[in-house]
């Protein structure tokens, strides 16, 4: 064996390669030790690219919500930006201004009373910005109760049944009780009674989640709000809401703009979005604003002297690449308030008419037709029987490229599968005419079995992302 080694590093390129190393698994290249010599930048390469090619189609993931298409000028500014380190703020401090704009753009955007004088941060994404959302939630509840010399070590976090998995992350990580208002049939969103039922004087704050990753509906934040106006009044309970708008952020102030979700409400102190969701960016960014500076506490900010400047942070990430948060600026003058507004309403004018379509082939029902953010979601009618189900429809679809994941609800609904299809910038409508034939011959194949398939939930797309 030994010597078997020594002769593929003297002659790494001219190896003679016996069939029988494949059978065996012993693959002249290692897929899991370094090897001891290089190879050409062709070559390595080359074989990436092949592999890469077995990865499903980008444009035909309908399971993700993030931006997979962006302009050929986006792509250049990309290229010319991607090696600058974000954190090196002095060494940058133009990207660091834009930086800085684009958190105003967002507090303005969402009707801070004072947009360019709150505080806010870009993240990695959404998750990190509702753990950043989360700490200061927890630490300003702490603060008070020490002010008032009560304990701080039970606090609680409200959220729906249906909210996204960084939340229960959230409550893990940092020592937080999770405290579930369950959705239902005759109840599909966290609603101000449920809210009510869970809240008490160790609650650090309610999540409310504007844009629900199972289903894509907004949760009504308004009236959640005034209920716990309400409680406030009554008890003295003063508990902050933070808003999960990783999705709704970037749609609602475009496609509904009399909805009141935002900072207009006193109670909302924080409000997360995903950049590289409806903001219609590249993977790796998001943002997190505050309605006002002080209502992220003080002490969570790090003043490091690093690289010839005293810098200001508050994030769980360090070292990260500049050009998202450029891409970002780069949509804003680009697009503009109008420019948004008509690239998410084709995204809702896609959405509406795949449901609609979809609610007339026999087998379906549509539960959200993308009158909230564009998604919709369909299920098996009630009562409907045969030899198949919407798993072996989502492995079905596969065979033509789309990536279409079902999945159950949760709690409480978890014997309700569902399937859901995210309309992205760029799924266009010639596209989506595509994607309803081949739905349509799949279910005629599948209605043709004599017998059930099998299938693997566990195989299935992981839709949260």
């Amino acid at each position: 064996m030994r010597q078997r080694r020594h002769s593929q590093m003297m002659y790494p390129y001219n190896v003679s390669l016996n069939p029988q190393q494949f059978l065996n698994g012993e693959d002249p290249i290692s897929r899991f030790r370094l090897p001891e010599q290089g190879m050409s930048s062709e070559t390595a390469y080359q074989m990436i690219h092949d592999e890469m090619a077995l990865d499903g189609k980008p444009n035909l993931n309908l399971a993700s919500f993030v931006t997979t298409w962006m302009e050929s000028s986006a792509d250049l500014l990309y290229a010319e930006s991607y090696n600058k380190n974000l954190i090196n703020k002095c060494e940058y401090p133009q990207t660091t201004a834009i930086e800085d704009r684009c958190i105003r753009i967002l507090a303005e955007l969402w009707h801070s009373p004072r947009p360019l004088n709150t505080i806010g941060a870009s993240t990695t994404g959404s998750s990190e910005a509702c753990m950043l959302g989360g700490l200061a939630l927890k630490r300003r509840w702490q603060k008070a109760r020490k002010i008032q010399g009560k304990p701080i070590d039970r606090p609680n976090i409200v959220f729906s049944s249906a909210v996204q998995i960084v939340w229960k992350k959230f409550a893990n990580y940092w020592d937080v009780e999770p405290r579930y208002v369950n959705i239902s049939p005759n109840r599909p969103c966290m609603d101000p009674e449920g809210v009510l039922a869970a809240v008490d004087e160790n609650t650090i704050g309610v999540v409310s989640t504007f844009g629900v990753t199972y289903t894509g509906l907004y949760e009504p934040v308004e009236k959640i709000a005034r209920a716990l106006d309400e409680l406030q009044s009554r008890t003295g309970l003063d508990i902050p809401i933070h808003v999960d708008a990783a999705s709704g952020g970037f749609i609602a102030p475009f496609l509904q703009p009399e909805l009141v979700w935002d900072f207009e409400l006193p109670r909302v102190k924080s409000i997360n979005v995903s950049g590289h969701k409806y903001g219609l960016v590249y993977p790796g960014i998001g943002w997190i604003v505050w309605r006002e500076a002080e209502d992220l506490p003080n002490d969570l900010i790090f003043h490091v002297s690093y690289l010839g400047g005293n810098i200001p942070t508050f994030s769980l990430s360090f070292s990260r690449p500049s050009a998202q948060v450029l891409l970002q600026y780069y949509n804003f003058l680009r697009l503009g308030k109008v420019g948004y507004y008509e690239v998410q309403k084709a995204s809702q004018s896609v959405a509406r008419f795949i449901s609609k379509v979809i609610q007339s082939i026999g087998p379906f029902e549509v539960l959200t037709d993308g009158s909230d953010i564009p998604v919709l979601t369909w299920r098996l009618k009630e009562g409907y029987t045969s030899n198949w189900n919407l798993y072996n429809l989502s492995q079905q679809l596969l065979t033509f490229g789309w990536q279409v994941p079902a999945y159950h609800l949760p709690p409480n609904m978890e014997n309700v599968t569902i399937m859901r299809i995210v309309v992205r910038n760029g799924f266009s409508m010639n596209m989506a005419q595509l994607f309803l034939k081949n739905l349509k011959q799949v279910v005629s194949f599948l209605d043709s079995l004599v017998h059930p398939i099998p299938y693997n939930t566990n195989c299935g797309i992981n839709f949260h992302h």
